[in-house]
Formats: C-alpha cells, structure tokens, sequence
C-alpha cells in the first residue's frame, strides 16, 4: 500500500486522533492484520470489529479506525468506519499513477476482469480484485493493495441498487469504465431491466474526463447514458461495426482461438478456455486493454495463461471421459442461456446433463424466466435437466426441492462419461454437488 501518516488518514476521512504512526496496509479481519496495518473495526449486524482491536494491535496493527466514542487502543474516530474505509482507499488511489479499470455488468465482469489481468500481466505491474472485492468493502480493500509500482489496477464494481455503483465509483475513479452488459438481475430489486442499466452506467459518473467507457455494441438500454458523456467510447461484440470486434472463435485442443479486430487489424488470439461466452468477455477485455494504450503486438502474450475465478465455468475432467462444467458461483436468466449452450458445444457426443438451481432476485418474471431456460435446455438437447429449489419447478425435467435432496440423488443422476452442468445462484449452495462429483 502507498503509505499513509495516521495523522493524514485522521484528515481525509475526518475524524481525530492522537495515534503518530505510519500505515502500510489495511485489514477488516484481526486474524489477518500485518505489522503496519490499519485495522478497521467495521460494525456488524452479528459481530463488532471493535471487540478484536485488541487483538489487531497485539498483531502489529498500529491504528484502529473505529467509530467515535468506541474504547478502542491506538484509535482514529471517526463517525462511520466504513465511510472512512472508502475515503482512505480513495486518497491511496488519488496518490497512485496507476491506471484504473472498473467493470461492472449484469454477467462476465468477474470473468472478463480475469482475463485482462491475464492480458496485463506480461506487460504491467498488475493490482485486481480478489474474490468477491466488489463491494463498498471489498473495492477499497482491492485499491489498499495498491504499491509504488503499480501501473494499473483492475477493479470489479457489483451492484444492489441505485446509488452502489456510484459510490464504488467515487471511490475508484477508473480511467476506463467496462459494462460488460445489461440483463435482467436484480429485478426483485430495481424493477425493470431500464433500471438496471441506469444502476450499470453509474459507473460512468466518476469516469476521468480523458477517460474511456467501453460497452456492448448495440446495447440501447446504455444509449441515454451515453449521449452526454465526453469522454471516448468504445463499443465490443460479434458485429462488424464494433470497434473491437469478435471476427470468429474456434476451439482447439485444451483451448480455443479468438481472432479479434480492432484499428483495421486482425489479430489471432490463443486462449486456454472454449467457452464462447467468454470469447466475447475476451473481446470486452481486449478494449480495455487498448484503452490502456497498450501495444497491439502483446495482445496475445498473456491470453494462454487466463486464471478464472473459481465455480466460474471451470471445466473438470470426470472419470469415464466426462466433463463437469462447475458455473455456480451465480445465476441469471443471460448467463444462463450462455452456460447452456456452453454445455452442450462441449459435449460432443457425451450425455448431457444440467443441474440447475434457482435463479435469484428475478422479481415478478421469476417463474417464465425459468420456464423460458427450460424450453431452452430442451432445444439445445440436453439429455437430463435436474432443477434444484422452488423456482427450479419451471426448468421441467426430474426437481428437488433443495441441495440436500439432489445430493442425496446423485448417484441416479449422474453417469460415467457424462457433461455435466451445475450452475444456480449463490444462495442455492451448488458448489456441494461441484465437490460431491468430482471430489
């Protein structure tokens, strides 16, 4: 971390101290604190992190950020600690020189921020979100990793509702903006997907004035977001006049292919994955790499080495010559379709089955849109559809009213030599069945 006096952390976040340290670091959990650190006493619903300043401390914690009036040792007041949290990963950020990238979208952003990092790695000294940092915690826990050297950093923004974007982006204020793009998630709380495209291009609010916002080619849900912005946009997908377009993908032994055209030129882009959704996550990443300036020539040069966030479409190989395509992480009506489809390209003549779960935070649509992935599912071709969870009941096919009862059924479900799909929103739990297949 680009360090910080306590008595400067005191003035940005505005609250007081007497603690004359210097700060190198920024923990939330006492267990994890460095010599050095910040740590910040966040209040929560079950536990207070005041109660383990103590034990921060003991672990070479040289400051406690915790709300005013809380007896806490080596304190910096403040009236809220996770306001303050922000502020101080702001002035981190507002020191720095790196470049900051934000993606944000209704699917792909964690994908496509893993691929760009995979895509920066050869060239830049690389800082990005861990895990689920993507939150009004996790955002400001990615920019605190921020060092000296850092060239560029890779931040991933989520959303709740109106306003969270905003906020993340207030705090990272990204010299490129990525909207992966717009779908119907969060619905049970926005209402309508109009909403949440005004939720996505929030990210645009805190954009730099020389920055870029790269988006969807043709996505005209972002258009009146768009139509008074300055600064350059940059549009990616399958047609041909996008700026960064996805000319073909074809899969290859252990990977797959890109060729991607961009500044009137054509570039063939090896890659260690086969799913075409993530092609075009592909896309979306190599405009961001552009917009970073980086050369044309190393686009390639790191594409090979892309390392996805786990329960994100990883494939693990079965016994008996079957595939398991563990897609669990989360779940909605688009990713869906693509995790499908993904399942049966790479069946080949592989029996194919999809245990499904319930698709979360759909609102009123809930139950057609998990009709609508079933009729799908039946399309395609997939043999089996196991739907897991009340909404489940629309997929079709064999149900299960929860994860227990599907694992329990498993051994009935699942054959040698199958492809096997798992995917449902994270609620459902279905990284059970991922760990019950291929232990």
């Amino acid at each position: 971390m680009i360090e910080l006096s306590t008595h400067e952390i005191a003035e940005v976040t505005g609250g007081a101290t007497a603690v004359d340290a210097v700060v190198r670091g920024i923990a939330i959990d006492s267990r994890a604190v460095s010599p050095g650190d910040l740590f910040v006493a966040l209040p929560g619903s079950r536990v207070n992190g005041a109660h383990f300043a103590a034990a921060a401390v003991a672990a070479g914690a040289v400051a406690v950020l915790a709300e005013a009036g809380t007896a806490v040792e080596r304190a910096i007041e403040v009236a809220d600690p996770l306001v303050a949290l922000g502020r101080v990963a702001r002035e981190v950020r507002r020191r720095s020189g790196a470049k900051v990238v934000g993606i944000t979208g209704s699917t792909g952003k964690t994908s496509t921020k893993d691929i760009l990092l995979a895509l920066l790695e050869p060239h830049r000294a690389v800082v990005a979100s861990r895990e689920n940092e993507n939150t009004e915690i996790g955002v400001p826990l990615s920019l605190s990793r921020i060092e000296p050297g850092t060239q560029v950093v890779i931040t991933e923004l989520a959303m709740r509702g109106i306003g969270q974007i905003a906020y993340l982006g207030e705090i990272a204020l990204p010299d490129v903006a990525v909207v992966t793009g717009v779908g119907p998630v969060h619905l049970e709380l926005l209402g309508t997907i109009e909403r949440v495209a005004e939720a996505k291009a929030e990210i645009l609010h805190h954009l730099a004035t020389d920055g870029v916002a790269v988006v969807p080619h043709g996505e005209r849900l972002l258009d009146p977001h768009l139509a008074g912005i300055r600064q350059r946009i940059v549009t990616f997908g399958e047609h041909r006049d996008a700026d960064v377009t996805l000319v073909e993908f074809a899969r290859r032994d252990g990977g797959g292919e890109a060729e991607i055209r961009l500044h009137g030129r054509t570039v063939h882009v090896p890659v260690n994955f086969t799913s075409r959704h993530n092609a075009l996550n592909l896309v979306a990443a190599a405009a961001a790499y552009d917009a970073l300036g980086l050369p044309l020539d190393g686009l390639a040069a790191g594409a090979g080495s892309v390392r996805f966030s786990r329960w994100r479409g990883e494939e693990i190989p079965l016994p008996g010559g079957g595939l398991l395509v563990a897609d669990c992480y989360n779940a909605n009506p688009t990713s869906m379709r693509a995790a499908i489809s993904h399942l049966v390209d790479v069946a080949g003549r592989r029996r194919r089955v999809a245990l499904l779960g319930d698709m979360a935070e759909l609102g009123d649509d809930g139950p057609r849109f998990h009709t609508e992935i079933g009729e799908l599912a039946e399309q395609l071709g997939v043999h089996q559809v196991v739907g897991i969870g009340e909404l489940a009941r629309g997929y079709g096919g064999i149900w299960f009213s929860d994860r227990a009862a599907a694992l329990e059924a498993l051994p009935d479900l699942v054959r040698p030599g199958d492809a096997v799909l798992v995917k449902g929103s994270r609620s459902m739990g279905l990284e059970e069945l991922v760990e019950a297949i291929a232990p």
